[in-house]
């Protein structure tokens, strides 16, 4: 069979960890979890090193968009199992770090997308799920049909976690659906709406291959960063709302005019000038050149002071 890729993958970073070709057709699909409300670019760093050891064919991002990791021809290293992988188109959806690892709507209106495309492509005409193990993993299906599993079969965890799991019957019928020509019905999954406001847990700012996940609510960025060593949350400016290894504080100049910078070196473009002797609280630090002791950010969100040119508040 001549396989072919879905066009709604509008990203491509094809993963080293995969098998090809494929020994088996095509005929299951299996939805993971990312844990974490990552963007599609950051799932096609995550399986970029050969060191990771696992890959997906197709991830979908906390904002619907869609990238192409592992190409169809080939099996990706997905579910803890060579022989379901090389049956299955293999899908990670970025999802809540918690349970019931919750998707965003916007990912899981994208993930009803693939998985009908994937279907029609591979002359697909019905999405079968049984909710079982045994007769999942038993079943010889017909040439037209397409098998849903998942990981959590194949090894002890919660992929697709319980949000995505007690979902997969209506993906089976909203999917049948479209594939029997029927208009798509309207599907508000997600428990909260989408905002454009979101944390961002990242190693830094300008480190967005780092990033582990993209909150709405506050809290649940500051248990993912707690979880990941060395990472910090950041709000949708760059600023640092949360980190913790480091604790915010105040400062005052020890000069006339101190200029703010929009990045953490002299190179970086004046964004403003402090002239006056209140206090200004710094919520990060780092090198860069220009300051020996290094920048630190201002809770403004206006810019990088270096802190040769300040003191600590008593």
């Amino acid at each position: 069979m001549a396989y072919t890729n879905s066009p709604l993958a509008s990203l491509r970073h094809i993963s080293p960890n995969r098998s090809s070709p494929r020994e088996r057709s095509i005929d299951r699909i299996s939805i993971h979890c990312v844990v974490g409300q990552c963007f599609a670019e950051t799932l096609g760093n995550v399986f970029a090193p050969v060191s990771k050891g696992a890959s997906c064919n197709y991830g979908v991002g906390c904002d619907g968009e869609i990238i192409l990791v592992v190409e169809e021809k080939d099996r990706s290293w997905c579910t803890s199992s060579p022989s379901n992988d090389s049956r299955a188109v293999t899908v990670e959806v970025a999802s809540d770090t918690f349970e019931p690892y919750a998707v965003r709507t916007k990912a899981y209106e994208a993930l009803l997308d693939l998985v009908t495309d994937i279907c029609r492509r591979n002359g697909k005409t019905k999405l079968l799920w049984f909710g079982e193990k045994e007769r999942s993993l038993a079943y010889v299906p017909q040439e037209t049909e397409m098998v849903m599993t998942v990981h959590r079969w194949f090894e002890n965890k919660s992929c697709p976690g319980a949000y995505l799991f007690e979902r997969h019957g209506a993906i089976a019928e909203e999917v049948n659906r479209r594939l029997r020509g029927e208009p798509a019905q309207e599907v508000p999954p997600a428990p909260l709406p989408d905002t454009e406001h979101l944390y961002r847990v990242r190693r830094a700012w300008a480190d967005a291959a780092s990033q582990k996940g993209a909150f709405s609510v506050l809290e649940n960025a500051k248990k993912c960063a707690k979880e990941n060593h060395g990472y910090t949350v950041f709000d949708e400016s760059g600023a640092a709302v949360f980190d913790p290894g480091f604790q915010p504080y105040t400062v005052r100049t020890v000069c006339d005019v101190l200029n703010i910078r929009s990045a953490p070196t002299t190179a970086g473009r004046i964004t403003g000038q402090i002239r006056d002797k209140r206090l200004y609280t710094v919520t990060e630090e780092a090198d860069g050149t220009g300051s020996e002791k290094g920048w630190g950010r201002l809770k403004s969100g206006a810019g990088w002071i270096a802190l040769d040119w300040v003191k600590r508040a008593e």
